[in-house]
């Protein structure tokens, strides 16, 4: 079992920002309505916030539209955009302390990994995309006759973003930054699960000057205020990290509507190959990481672990013994590796994977409970001799859930890697570097890491193929999905 610790004095931490921001005003929404949001570390509630629905949501466009249009936004020049995001990334770096805080009271990771994953990383984002704001341009083209022809990257113009719980923070700025950065303007739905740390740094927005109606924020529920987001006839392109069954239904809104463009982030299955040349102890602990960070609440978890069957005896017992040594217990303790799930619901479903691979006759190595009596606390679980078509190994679980499967060649391998609809990432572990090539090119993923997992960076484009997404974050390449080209051709 893994080590529980024992309760840290929990942090105190304000809540400030509870309202919907429209137009850089915090106000409650026009139904009245509020939702409690949940620490998952005791089950108890935080706070209510204002719960935005589809009136909120038009009010919020329409904000953002006269922003686009009339407003200030549109006549401050590229560098000015560049000087307000640094300004905000300073803020956000100036109140670190703070944004961990609510980051790990509202979604439950440690506090540790809040600010110098979460923040730190936020603070890059917001600040790389600063860096472009001024040095995005077009090109000159050579096209026959008496003619000069040159293109623009303009604006796509209202966007709206809908985010997730397992990175509020930075999955705000994965989709603010590069959306102010090209001059758009912005309607984000923070999830309803933890919307603190967004309303937050709403606050700093605000502080650090942005225009009246640029970015506003409206904490609330899918169905109502997202799918409001998704289907309005004002709102030109919708980015949305999420499952990929919420994914297709913002497609067909989108296409239904006003044939908005769309960005999708959406669910993995991640492979990751394990071959017997490898470093043993490196690839067990790599693989650990891949599965088990942010409490296996990553799109990209590495959770199927295909290993060589010359090693997978050894890699199971090694696996096993690492994930009992993981320390589960309060985010706010120093100690902590793994706070809880998000909430109820992601608890009941994890849990219910985990029954379903006891049914279907996997072996659990280690874990498979709860952990304590309160929270959505759950132990770090490893499943070895897992079949292809378990549902452990078919559909994506979102939780501290390893399953590791035997393989024999790497032709075998491949082809095993591809037999889902998912195509986020995936991971090759070996020295021999054709084999790493190979298998790199051959796995149909977005992201490929070799010998090593879950490296991200500001400047790498992220996305996938197939059910994964449509689009990519992130990078120049993340640039471009805010942006419509435009030709200009003049006689002379």
């Amino acid at each position: 079992m893994a080590s529980v610790m024992s309760p840290a004095k929990e942090s105190r931490v304000a809540v400030s920002a509870t309202k919907l921001l429209i137009n850089n005003r915090w106000v409650p929404s026009e139904s009245g309505k509020t939702f409690a949001t949940v620490n998952p570390s005791t089950g108890e509630e935080i706070c209510q916030i204002a719960e935005a629905d589809a009136a909120d949501v038009d009010k919020a466009v329409n904000a953002a539209r006269r922003a686009f249009e009339h407003g200030a936004w549109r006549k401050i020049p590229a560098s000015e955009r560049g000087r307000l995001l640094h300004r905000l990334a300073d803020l956000i770096e100036k109140n670190a302390d703070e944004l961990a805080a609510l980051e790990s009271l509202d979604n439950g990771k440690p506090l540790s990994i809040a600010k110098a994953v979460d923040v730190a990383a936020t603070v890059g984002c917001f600040r790389y995309f600063a860096g472009w704001s001024d040095k995005v341009h077009g090109k000159t083209i050579p096209v026959d006759g008496d003619f000069f022809c040159y293109t623009r990257h303009e604006p796509v113009g209202v966007v709206g973003q809908i985010i997730p719980w397992n990175f509020p923070m930075l999955m705000l700025a994965w989709k603010l930054a590069p959306a102010l950065a090209m001059g758009n303007t912005v309607v984000m739905k923070p999830a309803e699960q933890t919307p603190l740390s967004a309303l937050r740094i709403g606050e700093l927005i605000v502080e650090a000057g942005f225009p009246e109606g640029v970015v506003n924020l409206l904490p609330g529920f899918g169905p109502t205020a997202g799918a409001a987001i998704a289907r309005h006839m004002d709102v030109d392109k919708v980015a949305f990290t999420g499952s990929t069954e919420v994914g297709q239904l913002i497609m067909e809104a989108a296409a239904k509507s006003n044939l908005k463009r769309i960005t999708l982030e959406l669910g993995g299955k991640s492979p990751n190959i394990v071959f017997a040349d490898t470093d043993l102890d490196e690839a067990v602990e790599g693989a650990h990481f891949g599965l088990f960070f942010n409490h296996g609440q990553c799109c990209c978890a590495g959770s199927r672990v295909f290993v060589e069957e010359k090693i997978y005896d050894q890699f199971v017992e090694k696996s096993g013994a690492r994930a009992r040594k993981r320390t589960v217990g309060d985010p706010f303790d120093p100690k902590t590796e793994q706070g809880p799930q998000v909430d109820q619901i992601q608890f009941d479903k994890v849990m219910g994977y985990i029954e379903s691979g006891r049914d279907q006759g996997a072996k659990l190595v280690c874990g498979g409970d709860r952990v304590g009596d309160r929270g959505y606390f759950i132990q770090p679980t490893v499943f070895a001799d897992v079949q292809d078509d378990m549902k452990i190994s078919r559909e994506e679980i979102f939780g501290p859930v390893m399953s590791i499967i035997p393989f024999k060649t790497a032709d075998e391998v491949v082809t095993r890697a591809n037999r889902t609809t998912y195509g986020l990432a995936a991971a090759v572990w070996t020295r021999d570097i054709k084999k790493a090539h190979a298998i790199a090119n051959s796995v149909r993923a977005g992201t490929v890491w070799v010998n090593c997992y879950n490296v991200l960076d500001t400047r790498a484009p992220f996305g996938g193929f197939k059910q994964s997404g449509i689009g990519r974050e992130l990078g120049e390449y993340g640039l471009q999905q805010y942006t419509e080209v435009k030709t200009v051709t003049v006689k002379l």
